[in-house]
């Protein structure tokens, strides 16, 4: 059967706030909504809007107004950032253990051979966007390197520093199973299996936060593994481990090794008190989650 094409026109601004005031929204102040609309399409903000609606109906709950969603759209946005600074700090402690840990074993070209991995075909995909990465990029180190030298690429220490984080975790997935796999999920007190499906986790949590989509009552289509022995203090096992609270869980638990001093747990509750109507169950927060001692 062919499916229609959608053909519905575009609608104005002053058009879209007067079919949400139809649907029941109000607004404190419609000069303002009327701005905010003009940078961020209603598209985006209909995320932010749907909890302010009747479960399975387009009306609106009673005194729900359009300034509501906008601070869910706020808390979201400094979320995003705060995790976006804490990821860096993961990424940049596994490109650089990753390449002293396969180093040490396979040598400082261990990435180009096939052998060092699992699943050729994958193994030739990795390295066709390393090309692509190092194509792409005016770092100066590898431009004085190409200049001096023949070899396709730089030593490890060099092209994992322009490596995508997309590109560092499936490196780190294809590995074939062995000793040198173990120690860099060890040195974060992890177990191989759970460290990849961790990486993948918070490679996705990434690609949502540098795209600036919805996150924070996301149900997310990647579910990390529950570790069985985790060397470090994680959490009580969440009901719903698709939700924001355990992803959040394991950027913490991945500090307790790259920086224990980190004021990350401190300065999300800060981020509940600026707002204070976020409704932390949408995240899959769990009653007493404050008492949790990874969160205390």
């Amino acid at each position: 059967m062919d499916l229609p094409q959608y053909d519905k026109p575009q609608i104005s601004i002053p058009e879209q706030i007067n079919l949400l005031k139809l649907d029941g929204l109000s607004f404190k102040d419609e000069s303002k909504a009327k701005h905010i609309l003009e940078n961020i399409s209603l598209f985006r903000m209909k995320s932010y809007l749907m909890p302010l609606r009747e479960i399975g109906q387009r009306k609106f709950k009673k005194h729900a107004c359009f300034e509501d969603a906008y601070e869910l759209y706020k808390f979201d946005s400094e979320l995003r950032k705060i995790i976006c600074s804490e990821l860096e700090k993961i990424e940049v402690s596994i490109r650089t253990q990753l390449s002293l840990i396969m180093g040490d074993y396979s040598g400082i070209y261990w990435f180009e051979e096939s052998g060092n991995f699992r699943n050729p075909s994958r193994h030739s995909g990795l390295l066709s966007s390393l090309k692509s990465e190092l194509c792409r990029s005016d770092d100066e180190a590898i431009i004085g390197f190409q200049r001096k030298y023949s070899n396709l690429f730089p030593p490890t220490w060099i092209t994992f520093e322009i490596s995508s984080f997309g590109t560092l975790s499936m490196m780190y997935r294809y590995l074939r199973p062995g000793q040198a796999r173990r120690k860099v999920a060890r040195f974060y007190g992890l177990s191989d299996t759970v460290m990849e499906s961790w990486l993948h986790a918070i490679v996705y949590v990434r690609n949502i936060c540098a795209h600036h989509s919805r996150l924070w009552n996301r149900k997310l289509s990647i579910n990390a593994l529950i570790p069985r022995r985790p060397q470090l203090t994680f959490i009580t096992i969440p009901k719903d481990t698709k939700r924001v609270y355990y992803v959040l869980s394991i950027i913490l638990y991945f500090l307790q090794t790259i920086n224990p001093k980190n004021t990350f747990a401190l300065r999300f509750k800060q981020l509940l008190s600026k707002y204070p109507n976020v409704d932390t169950r949408a995240m899959g927060f769990p009653e007493n989650w404050e008492k949790e001692k990874l969160w205390n």
